[in-house]
């Protein structure tokens, strides 16, 4: 099999249309009808459930107090934009974070390497930000029984507020992160 990976020249969200376009293409050549797609206030959610139409699209938020307490910064209007278009809404604790967060000073990360989430975020890093959160979201939604760990998706993350990485990929939930199988890359920033 061949395939192609096109390389951004920087990350972020200059690249969320190429990226909805480019994993648009390669679902479609797949036959690939699971996306997950992460989105902080909801802008790429909104273009995921257009470009994405007629496929299963969940969308990833933050949990609600992660940039101040008591709040989701996924705006309500894209919230409804995105369910009364078909998407689904996944607000979770990352699969990467969670509890060791808490042991951390209020308003900051814990040290790298304080536990194991920590380590494995780091290292898929050098893959670049979007890499990370594309792993981690498939996690989240497999978690959540949003898709299924015996078929593949394309899992879409980013730099920032937007979408610069695509992945295909077999997920697996977060307390058998291991068995999830990376199979494609479709695009990323080249760091």
């Amino acid at each position: 099999m061949e395939s192609t990976t096109f390389y951004f020249e920087q990350p972020g969200e200059i690249n969320r249309e190429k990226t909805l376009e480019l994993a648009k293409l390669r679902a479609d050549a797949l036959g690939i009808k699971s996306i997950v797609v992460a989105s902080t206030i909801g802008k790429t959610g909104v273009l995921a459930v257009q470009v994405f139409k007629g496929y299963k699209v969940i969308v990833v938020t933050h949990v609600f107090g992660f940039r101040e307490p008591n709040t989701n910064e996924f705006l309500d209007k894209n919230r409804e934009f995105v369910e009364n278009h078909g998407g689904i809404v996944l607000t979770a604790a990352h699969a990467f974070g969670g509890l060791q967060r808490a042991l951390a000073p209020e308003g900051t990360h814990p040290h790298p390497g304080l536990a194991m989430g920590d380590v494995i975020a780091m290292a898929l890093r050098t893959f670049g930000q979007g890499t990370k959160v594309a792993l981690e979201c498939a996690a989240m939604a497999a978690d959540a029984g949003y898709v299924r760990t015996d078929e593949d998706i394309v899992s879409i993350g980013g730099t920032g507020l937007g979408a610069d990485t695509a992945l295909v990929l077999c997920p697996a939930p977060t307390h058998r992160f291991f068995n999830t199988r990376v199979h494609e890359i479709i695009c990323k920033p080249r760091l």
